[in-house]
Formats: structure tokens, C-alpha cells, sequence
């Protein structure tokens, strides 16, 4: 078999650098290898500032040492990454070669030199990795995972609001049930996704700072005098990251296993989305629109698949698959560390990619779809036995006997025309006014405040 060492969207063994590159590129900047390494020298550095500025210790000059520092954050790139993997094929840990990278700039500014050996002071790996991947989920969750779901969901909205008075039968079931519309369906979906997108938003990632094994011990050794717990507080704060005071070497990885069972609950209810669509579609209560040059079949030239429902549905349920493992696995740490975390923490992007590309697949199809009016009219219209619900509640308030048993009697099983339903109730004892309310309805006039609450949503 033939040796590929070229990475290429055709030669990558994930479809997430391959196949769907394009759809999770905008993740490349929170959760690759290079956004790790970029972030782990920003914390590196702002510790080492933050020190400087509660005076732990001193520069002998302070000049331009500000705009050195934050020079190595804007410059850094793949290219200075690459630098650090080479001193990582050395040490063989890939936080310390951070270290060591930052200490050879150093060199070059007279009086950073003198004070690199305050570069990971009093810091373990964990201290720099568990701020540095705070930072990437949350800035991965606010700049790209919500707008994209807000987006979908927006896109939905405007969906159900376009349909918000379009009748359609429902089914419970599976079977012919009471009349809804087309939009309050869809709204249905909007208001339950939101209310994950408010939880999402309310968790915050965690970050702790307090050493080998969250006792601050080599800390109080070294400075006795400092306030060891509101100077760990107050840098993570800094950082705009929620302080941890209680973790083993590790921060728990509690708050991302809740930001993985929203996403999940979030994604859950979109594959609920994604099969009822994809059952509307079979139905033929939507269409999709055919686009030139485009095969829906290599064998059928009339398909027109709902691929796009598809699509979203399998990488919905991958992303899942993830988020789960990482809720079960993560809070979990052998005594006060075990470096099982290490490999998965890394495939975070993995969950989110696999989300991302089921948002943007869901897009693309409900960008497809138009509402069959014709079919969903004519299907309601000649199934009056949907207005049974109705009858006997109308019977029941005027006190007629046994009015459910009378209405499954007439209905249970059957299919009732206009005809049959006007008989029926042109032979109840019931006041003439509400006869002809009763007569005035059709199916497709019979969806209560269907429309009201699509619009509202």
C-alpha cells in the first residue's frame, strides 16, 4: 500500500480536515495544536506579567518590556509554533517546551533575561493547560458555536413564521391527528433550542491556579507573606476565566462535561428536527428544490433526497457520541491526576466540528424546502373525522350522553367525509347556533391559535 505524508483534504483520515474541511476551518483557531501551543504561551506570559505587576519581583528596566511581551502573542504563528514542537522533540513535554521557547526570547531583551527563571514560577503543566483550553472553549462557544446554532435557528424562525397560518395534519403516532400548522410545528423546535442556547451561555469554564496539587504548596514555602488565594483568583479573573479554589492537580473538567450536555440536549432536539423534517419531506408536505446538474440517485434520475436532514442527522448523532464521552471520561481523575484527560481534552474540536457541520447541513436543506400547500390542503379536507376531537367537546359541554363513546362509534378507524360529518351533526340535540359553528369548520380551519403561536415565537 502506497505511503500519502502530505495532509490534504483528500489525504486526511478525519472527513473533519477532509471531506468537511471548509465547514470546520473556523474551529482551526480555537482547538488545533497550533491554537493549544498559542495559547499556552499567552498564559505563560500574562502570569509573568501579572507577577510584575503585584511585585513579586522586578525588572532592573521596565522599558518597552510591555510591547516585548505582547510582541511574541501577536507574532506567534504556525511557523513559531513549529519552533516549540522541535523543542518538545526534545523534552519530550510539550508545556515545558513553551517554557523554553519563551526563555530563548527572553535572551534577546537585556532585562527579561535576567528574570526568565520567573517563566512557569510556581506553576505545574496543569496550571497553564486547564486556563489555556478555558480560553479556547470559551472563546470557541462565543464566537463560533452560538452564532452558528443562533443561526440556524434564526433561519428556522423566519421558517416558521412564513408558515405560521399554513394548516397541515398531525400525527401522533403515525396516524391522523388534530390539525396544527406548518410554522407552529417549526416554532416548537426554535423555542426549545433557545432555551439550551440560555443555558449554554450561563455556564462558564472554570480555571484553578493553585499548583502540584491544589494546595498552593510551594507557593506559601517560597512567599509566605502573599495572599497566595486572591492572587490565583484574581489572574484567572484577569484572564476572564471563573476561578476554581478546590481541584487536584487538574481542574475537574466539570464545567466543560455542562457545556457537552447542552450542546448535546441542543443537538438532540435538532435530530429531532432533522427526522421529522425528513418524514414531512417523504410525506410530500414539503418539496425541495432541484438544483442543475445536481443527482439525487446514480441509478433513479427522479430523486430529489432530503440529504441535506441526512446529513445533519448523522453528524448530530457523532457529535453526541462525543460530548457524551467527554461528560462520562472527563470529571473523572484518578487520586489528584491521572493523565488519561490529556489525549481526550485534545479532540474537543472533534464535538464541535461534527455540530458545526450539521448546523450548516440543516441550513442548506431548509434553504431547499417550500411547503406542498396542495398536498397538505387536500390531505386535511378529506378527513373530517379529525374534527371528532371538537364534537365531543362541544357535546360535552351541553351535557349530551356518552358523547366520546358516540364520536369513536362514528369515527375510530374510519375515514369520514364532508357528507357523512354533516349528518352527524345534523342529528345531535344541540342548540342551532352551535350547529352551525360546528358545520362552519373544516379541517383545515380547525387549528386553534396554531398560527398565533408560530408568529410569536
Amino acid at each position: 500500500m502506497e505511503s500519502i505524508s502530505e495532509l490534504s483534504p483528500l489525504s486526511a483520515v478525519s472527513p473533519i480536515d477532509g471531506r468537511y474541511s471548509k465547514q470546520s476551518e473556523c474551529l482551526r483557531p480555537y482547538f488545533s495544536e497550533y491554537a493549544l501551543i498559542k495559547h499556552r504561551v499567552l498564559v505563560e506570559i500574562k502570569w509573568f506579567e501579572f507577577m510584575i505587576q503585584r511585585g513579586i519581583f522586578t525588572l532592573d528596566s521596565e522599558d518597552d518590556y510591555k510591547q516585548f511581551l505582547e510582541d511574541i502573542i501577536i507574532q506567534f504563528d504556525c511557523a513559531e509554533a513549529e519552533k516549540v514542537k522541535e523543542i518538545e522533540d526534545e523534552t519530550k513535554h510539550d508545556v515545558k517546551a513553551v517554557e523554553y521557547y519563551l526563555k530563548d526570547k527572553f535572551d534577546s531583551h537585556e532585562a527579561l533575561k535576567k528574570k526568565k527563571e520567573f517563566l512557569h514560577f510556581t506553576c505545574t503543566s496543569e496550571d497553564i493547560n486547564n486556563l489555556s483550553y478555558a480560553l479556547m472553549l470559551k472563546n470557541a462557544v462565543e464566537e463560533v458555536m452560538l452564532p452558528k446554532l443562533e443561526g440556524l435557528i434564526e433561519k428556522i424562525r423566519e421558517k416558521a413564521h412564513e408558515y405560521a397560518d399554513i394548516p397541515m395534519m398531525s400525527r401522533t403516532h403515525g396516524q391522523s391527528a388534530t390539525p396544527t400548522t406548518v410554522g407552529k410545528e417549526l416554532a416548537n423546535f426554535v423555542f426549545r433550542v433557545n432555551r439550551q442556547i440560555k443555558v449554554i451561555k450561563e455556564i462558564k469554564p472554570l480555571g484553578k491556579f493553585n499548583g502540584a496539587v491544589g494546595n498552593f504548596n510551594a507557593h506559601v514555602v517560597t512567599f509566605p507573606d502573599i495572599d497566595w488565594e486572591e492572587l490565583a483568583q484574581s489572574f484567572v479573573e484577569s484572564l476572564g476565566i471563573e476561578y476554581n479554589p478546590y481541584s487536584t492537580q487538574i481542574e475537574p473538567h466539570d464545567s466543560l462535561a455542562q457545556i457537552s450536555n447542552a450542546f448535546s440536549l441542543a443537538n438532540t432536539i435538532l435530530i429531532d428536527f432533522a427526522r421529522d423534517m425528513w418524514g414531512y419531506i417523504s410525506l410530500a408536505y414539503f418539496k425541495q428544490q432541484t438544483v442543475a446538474g445536481e443527482v439525487g440517485s446514480s441509478t433513479m434520475p427522479h430523486k430529489v433526497n432530503p440529504i441535506n436532514f441526512e446529513n445533519g442527522e448523522g453528524n448530530l448523532g457523532l457529535a453526541n457520541s462525543v460530548f457524551g464521552f467527554f461528560t462520562s471520561k472527563l470529571p473523572i481523575s484518578r487520586f489528584q491526576r491521572d493523565l488519561s484527560d490529556s489525549t481526550v481534552m485534545r479532540n474537543i474540536g472533534v464535538a464541535f466540528a461534527y455540530s458545526i457541520g450539521a448546523y450548516t447541513a440543516l441550513g442548506r436543506g431548509l434553504a431547499r424546502i417550500e411547503v406542498n400547500k396542495e398536498t397538505v390542503l387536500e390531505e386535511l379536507d378529506s378527513h373530517y373525522e379529525l374534527l371528532a376531537e371538537v364534537v365531543q367537546t362541544v357535546m360535552r359541554k351541553y351535557e349530551l350522553e356518552n358523547p366520546y363513546e358516540k364520536l369513536k362509534e362514528f369515527t375510530r378507524g374510519k375515514t369520514v367525509t364532508q357528507e357523512d360529518f354533516t349528518k352527524f351533526i345534523d342529528s345531535l340535540s344541540l342548540p342551532e347556533d352551535e350547529k352551525e359553528k360546528l358545520l362552519s369548520l373544516t379541517p383545515s380551519k380547525y387549528v386553534g391559535l396554531a398560527g398565533k403561536l408560530a408568529k410569536q415565537v
